[in-house]
């Protein structure tokens, strides 16, 4: 297994206090390079996520972009059962307003994601990542629809790879750029995602 994708101490400390058992850490190669990783967060055991909302701000005009500040997970329950999981996200930006919440059509999960983010700007301002698109699929395989749109800035890099067989995703860290003061802010730069079986 990459390095990379190796569940930290850190991580199983966190899965093993939300009694889940991890087993696949999903990663991307296009995140932003600013920032710090948060702790990991997780839903609550026999939840998965199954929605999303985005925190992103948008175009300042002369200002500081920032773009995406945080991603929050719905976590559900069975099949066809309603939000009853909650919401967790893992940290916060400070900046920008939440999207409305986008689902997997019902009895499906999250398995898989991919990150639009933003190349280095040089003199110029600085975004990282904009945006984030998942891959919904149910536990036990069949056909896998695509929920999320798009951000202002950057290109989605390739998808990670998918939860295995039997589970979906169930947990999040991202990496976060603290604010700057009079500096080039960039908010959320990256984000994992942690597979866990039923």
């Amino acid at each position: 297994m990459d390095a990379e994708a190796r569940i930290t101490s850190v991580d199983r400390v966190s899965a093993l206090a939300a009694q889940r058992t991890v087993t696949k850490v999903l990663w991307v190669k296009n995140g932003g390079p600013w920032g710090t990783w948060s702790r990991p967060e997780f839903c609550a055991k026999g939840y998965y996520a199954s929605g999303f909302s985005l925190k992103i701000e948008g175009k300042q005009g002369k200002g500081d972009d920032t773009a995406l500040n945080a991603i929050r997970l719905n976590c559900r329950k069975g099949n066809n059962s309603p939000n009853t999981g909650g919401t967790i996200w893992a940290q916060e930006g400070r900046w920008g307003q939440w999207s409305r919440t986008m689902n997997c059509p019902s009895g499906k999960r999250f398995v898989g994601f991919r990150l639009q983010v933003e190349a280095r700007q040089g003199k110029g301002d600085d975004t990282a990542a904009n945006y984030v698109r998942f891959r919904c699929k149910r536990f036990n395989g069949g056909a896998t629809n695509v929920i999320g749109t798009k951000g202002l800035w950057g290109n989605f890099g390739a998808w990670s790879q998918t939860c295995p067989r039997g589970s979906a995703i169930c947990g999040l860290k991202v990496k976060i750029e603290r604010p700057q003061g009079k500096g080039d802010d960039t908010a959320l730069n990256n984000a994992k995602f942690y597979c866990c079986t039923q």
